[in-house]
């Protein structure tokens, strides 16, 4: 049970990671074409439209280092506490990046204002392609999946604190007998689950369980021994002694052939 919910801890990260990853990709295709665009054609470059390009490229290296570390360092302490505060850290970036491209979020119809400057949507950019109707649809995309990556950078470090936690119960509680000696931990029964042992119910279903040896309170009285069970007084039975007769009998005197209730010989 522990290493199927650990494992799928394990598929839903990486596959937030691997969502991180699109959506840092294509911000910063789109972005790159803004730059090349503008320094071919000798225009001047915003600084945001700079620090955008950095924000996707570097949010680009860090999901894929997470897509590709995922398996081997999923859950450790240091490296979750690590990437909490860069999902955190990403997740106020991409704000920003949001912020800038608030442009996309109009009809992109009559006057819009692109990274290329202010003008008409059906005009073209210094009489060459694009127009500025394509470069706002561009911001809308980029727009979108910045929405997108907020969501799930902060969605990934809840999930980073998820692991870190299952990762110290595989530790404490596995594996045992509880979980037939397999990683994770299995399931309690109860609030003192983990501290009980095994009823006998349990060694029937395991051949390899040696059969509980007999307690001294379960044995019985035997009649052909002084003392057997253990904590039990001797008793000494002498056939000469019956109902008011003498346990020895005098010299000469005739015993009479009786037995006793319940002896048997």
């Amino acid at each position: 049970m522990g290493a199927k919910s650990g494992l799928a801890l394990k598929v839903l990260q990486w596959f937030n990671r691997g969502v991180e990853f699109c959506c840092c990709a294509v911000v910063l295709a789109l972005y790159s074409y803004f730059l090349a665009t503008l320094t071919n054609r000798n225009t001047n470059i915003p600084t945001w439209t700079r620090a955008v390009e950095g924000i996707s490229g570097i949010g680009v290296l860090y999901t894929l280092l997470g897509l590709l570390l995922l398996c081997c360092l999923a859950g450790h302490p240091f490296t979750s506490f690590i990437a909490i505060i860069l999902d955190v850290a990403f997740a106020g970036a991409f704000i920003y990046v949001a912020i800038q491209n608030r442009a996309g979020a109009s009809s992109c119809t009559g006057t819009v204002d692109t990274p290329f400057g202010t003008g008409q949507a059906t005009d073209m950019i210094d009489n060459k392609n694009p127009t500025y109707r394509q470069v706002c649809q561009m911001e809308t995309a980029c727009l979108a999946v910045s929405v997108v990556a907020i969501l799930f950078f902060i969605f990934s470090a809840i999930l980073e604190v998820v692991l870190v936690r299952h990762r110290r119960k595989e530790q404490r509680f596995g594996p045992s007998p509880a979980n037939d000696y397999t990683s994770g931990y299995g399931k309690r029964r109860g609030i003192f689950g983990l501290f009980r042992r095994r009823k006998a119910t349990d060694t029937a279903e395991n051949p390899n369980v040696l059969p509980e040896h007999t307690h001294p309170d379960q044995m019985r009285s035997s009649y052909n021994t002084e003392a057997t069970a253990v904590g039990h007084e001797p008793t000494t039975y002498n056939k000469y002694q019956h109902e008011g007769q003498p346990a020895f009998p005098e010299s000469g005197t005739a015993v009479p052939h009786t037995q006793p209730a319940g002896y048997r010989y």
